[in-house]
């Protein structure tokens, strides 16, 4: 049963990686073979030593190892992208429009636009709305600097509309801050134009025409994602995992309540897309064979966004509705699989993922709603044996603090920066990375907390711009994503001992 569920990882993740394999000239195949590699090392192991279990750095090494070595491969073959954007050259104040600056010798470098359109492209931009100084040209960009003279939203729909009136679905029109703190635009190629289109080369047409949602792909691996996470529960429960019928039951409670928790949060991310026009995959789950070193049976689940996203409402409203989403399941979900768990004497030495004696005060949600689900049964010489619903719950909100650090791509990076724009955004996620980081010293308790700060130094730490950058959020969302923070802090943070003799815990 173990090589069947490899074989099917194996076709799943060559899917997965072939969609990478667009922005790399590395090999499709060196690239499966280097994500593939934990898991055959994983399950050599479960082979030549069964139930055994295996070093943590049998874990730790190749998954890291791994992550790096993949992430290098790709970096090593890119295919060049259009010239950065995110710091153009920055024009002085008064300066009158020069036309376009050279930022290349080369006669036979393609060009967005030519001359003749210059003119056309001026007239786009109304004095009383955004006084145009200078146009910079670039291989694959366009960039207009000069003074934002209307408030930022009026601007942008002005301007667009103008420029969509003169060019068509040519451009896409893109809004940021300099580092100067001045607004300025940039029209940057839109690929899915007609003209476009036409004018690409035979395999990016082709690509650029495929379509975003693959439902066979999905279902598989909702399907696979279904029998890992129920054969993970005997894992779970301290017992041998058996491939048999009677593991596969036993596991149903858990593996339908924690893909809820994550189908769920992943939907949640894929309708506020299509709400604002996004293209977007369906939610792709991600299965492992369960093992001793990761025995949750899944690695989770995600989208991948196709297109630009329109503005920083639009980046906050995708960014935070997955981690709302699941919640809002994950949390009666854990108090009803609280209200069904069984009370036991408290081990010598707690572990947070020892879900037959867990003890709910490695976290300040987890120990507030364990009491309110448990009330006086729930005593400091007591932990509790979790009931399946009640350990996908708490992966749930494992999940849900992941997802909402505030760093890069992840979906507090999205919406920190749709808070307080890219530039602050990424300062602050680069500071939430050393803080994590510090905090994993600080409670060794918690292991989980070092693995997660490994991980987010891997990730950018600088978020995708939008469309339109620079219109700031309105209020009430700025409170929602404060709440959302609140809520990381929540779930990630131990209870202090003051709620522990409050709660008498």
């Amino acid at each position: 049963m173990n090589l069947i569920l490899l074989f099917l990882l194996g076709i799943i993740t060559y899917f997965i990686v072939q969609r990478v394999s667009s922005v790399t000239r590395t090999p499709t195949w060196l690239l499966w073979l280097v994500v593939m590699t934990p898991a055959f090392i994983w399950n050599g192991w479960a082979l030549v030593k069964g139930n055994e279990k295996p070093p943590p750095e049998l874990f730790i090494i190749p998954f890291i190892g791994c992550l790096l070595l993949y992430w290098f491969l790709i970096q090593w073959g890119r295919i060049s992208p259009p010239p950065a954007v995110n710091s153009p050259a920055s024009s002085e104040e008064g300066q009158p429009v020069r036309g376009m600056t050279e930022t290349t010798n080369d006669a036979a470098t393609p060009r967005p636009i030519d001359k003749a359109e210059e003119s056309s492209l001026q007239n786009c931009f109304p004095w009383a709305v955004y006084y145009l100084q200078n146009i910079e040209l670039r291989p694959q960009a366009v960039i207009c600097h000069g003074q934002l003279r209307s408030k930022p939203e009026v601007a942008y729909q002005t301007i667009k509309e103008n420029i969509e009136e003169k060019f068509g679905d040519r451009f896409y029109v893109v809004f940021q801050e300099g580092p100067n703190n001045k607004p300025f635009f940039v029209l940057v190629p839109n690929p899915q134009s007609r003209s476009n289109l036409a004018k690409a080369d035979p395999a990016q047409a082709k690509l650029a025409q495929e379509p975003v949602t693959h439902p066979v792909l999905a279902l598989g691996l909702v399907i696979a994602t279904f029998f890992t996470t129920a054969f993970a529960w005997s894992e779970l429960a301290d017992k041998p995992v058996q491939f048999n019928l009677a593991s596969l039951v036993a596991g149903l409670p858990y593996a339908m309540a924690l893909m809820a928790i994550l189908g769920v949060h992943e939907l949640g991310h894929y309708l506020t897309a299509r709400r604002y026009q996004i293209q977007a995959t369906l939610p792709y789950f991600i299965p492992v064979i369960p093992m001793s070193l990761f025995p949750f049976g899944t690695f989770g689940a995600f989208i991948q966004i196709r297109s630009p996203i329109p503005n920083r409402r639009a980046l906050f409203d995708v960014g935070i509705a997955g981690p709302v989403c699941g919640f809002v399941v994950a949390l009666p979900l854990l108090l009803w699989g609280l209200a069904h768990s069984d009370v036991v004497p408290m081990p010598q030495k707690p572990d947070m993922f020892n879900f037959q004696a867990f003890d709910p005060s490695f976290s300040i949600l987890l120990a507030l709603v364990s009491k309110l689900a448990m009330g006086s049964h729930l005593t400091p010489e007591t932990a509790i044996k979790l009931h399946p619903v009640a350990v996908a719950g708490c992966l749930g909100m494992v999940v849900t603090a992941f997802n909402l650090m505030p760093v890069g791509q992840l979906d507090g990076g999205h919406i920190i920066h749709a808070m307080f724009g890219q530039r602050t955004g990424a300062a602050i996620g680069q500071l939430a990375r050393i803080l994590l980081l510090l905090l994993s010293f600080a409670q060794p308790q918690l292991p989980y907390l070092m693995v997660w700060a490994i991980i987010l130094f891997l990730v950018p730490a600088k978020d995708e711009p939008a469309l339109n950058d620079v219109t700031e959020l309105d209020d009430r969302r700025d409170l929602w994503g404060i709440l959302a923070m609140a809520l990381l802090l929540l779930i990630i943070l131990p209870a202090p001992g003051f709620l522990n003799r409050a709660l008498n815990i």
